[in-house]
């Protein structure tokens, strides 16, 4: 915690214009933490430039400099714990974390998916919307636990898939959802109105959550 604030990690592999969703929304003020570090398995990552603008501390761990998958995690996982933050958020990292990495910080570790989940677990989840003729595609914002893309969803955001669409074009309507959706879960984090409990799931508001919270229906 940083002057009062939860503390945040972000860690990417990419553009990172989720990270900069967080970013616009603490410098807003809509978003009340510290955004403490961006961390990159890829050195070229674009985000990483978005982070150093922004004044954000920023480290990369390559995993291509490591023999084996638990080693790459076990060096991510001395750099978060490192850097002690409240809350990890993955955004767009595209690295599969082992179980060990996942249960050192179960509960602190959320993950955005371009997907209603449980559908279209995995990459490339546009084209498989589009390739299954669904009317509503989406982002879920979920915990991280050790199965991929399996972990309590939190909430959602669905947009329609239009007469049309290829799998650019509804990638950019969900992307929009995402710089949405992604600041208000954090928020609700730091709000300590979420928790993962090993029994009941995501708790909301004291309550266990029945279904994901969607977006349109709580959110403007």
């Amino acid at each position: 915690m940083t002057g009062g604030r939860l503390s945040v990690a972000v860690l990417i592999s990419g553009r990172g214009s989720n990270l900069q969703a967080l970013i616009d929304a603490v410098a807003s003020g809509r978003l009340a933490v510290s955004l403490d570090a961006v961390i990159s398995n890829d050195p070229r990552a674009p985000g990483l430039e978005r982070a150093a603008a922004a004044g954000l501390a920023t480290f990369v761990e390559d995993h291509r400099a490591f023999t084996s998958r638990e080693a790459f995690d076990d060096a991510l996982g001395r750099r978060v714990d490192a850097l002690a933050p409240d809350l990890i958020v993955l955004a767009g990292f595209m690295r599969v974390l082992g179980t060990r990495f996942v249960d050192r910080f179960l509960g602190r570790l959320i993950n955005i998916h371009p997907s209603l989940l449980p559908a279209f677990p995995g990459l490339h989840t546009h084209q498989r919307a589009l390739d299954a003729g669904v009317a509503r595609h989406g982002v879920t914002v979920h915990f991280v636990t050790p199965e991929l893309d399996g972990g309590p969803a939190i909430a959602q955001a669905e947009v329609p898939v239009l007469p049309g669409d290829d799998a650019d074009q509804l990638a950019a309507r969900v992307l929009e959802r995402e710089h949405v959706l992604l600041p208000w879960v954090v928020d609700l984090f730091v709000a300590r109105r979420l928790r993962l409990d090993a029994r009941a799931g995501v708790v909301f508001d004291g309550k266990p959550l029945a279904q994901p919270l969607q977006l349109n229906s709580v959110h403007p």
